[in-house]
């Protein structure tokens, strides 16, 4: 990575950048100890570990798309970075994201369809708990009978993690 990009980005206090990698328009990613520092136009959008749901990566069109954390029933950021080259970037991020999960629950709605609550920290382990829901296809976040479970699992889910 040029040493001018890691001059732009804006890291924390003791954040390291663990990997990187150009996607074919030459924009950079950045993965940290801490985020994942997305290029984006002329700029950089960071995301906490804690807020990255989900990355995928599709071998056959070299996409890697990465899936943000949204308040409940709202769509998810996503970004679909373009790499021809992704090395060990794809292993890290895969790391980063696995790590910040601390529970995930499975809760029922309508017969065998339901959602998963998921609990995820921060990697420092300093800071709240980010939350998230994922819901079965077919299901809709605003059913009250999804709610009521979305509200049920949550509950649950922070009694078993004491909180």
């Amino acid at each position: 990575m040029p040493p001018q990009v890691v001059g732009q980005l804006e890291l924390t206090a003791g954040e390291r950048v663990l990997s990187a990698v150009a996607d074919r328009g030459g924009r950079w990613h950045v993965a940290t100890d801490r985020a994942f520092h997305v290029g984006v136009d002329d700029g950089w959008q960071r995301i906490p570990w804690q807020r990255v749901d989900r990355a995928s990566w599709d071998r056959d069109a070299d996409l890697l798309a990465v899936i943000e954390v949204a308040d409940f029933g709202q769509p998810q950021p996503r970004f679909d970075l373009d790499l021809a080259e992704p090395g060990r970037f794809l292993e890290v991020v895969r790391e980063r994201v696995t790590a910040s999960v601390l529970l995930s629950r499975h809760v029922s709605v309508k017969g065998s369809r339901g959602l998963k609550v998921v609990a995820r920290r921060p990697p420092a382990g300093d800071g709240e708990l980010d939350w998230s829901f994922w819901l079965d296809v077919g299901l809709d976040p605003a059913d009250p009978l999804v709610r009521e479970a979305a509200e049920r699992g949550l509950s649950e889910a922070r009694a078993e993690l004491g909180l």
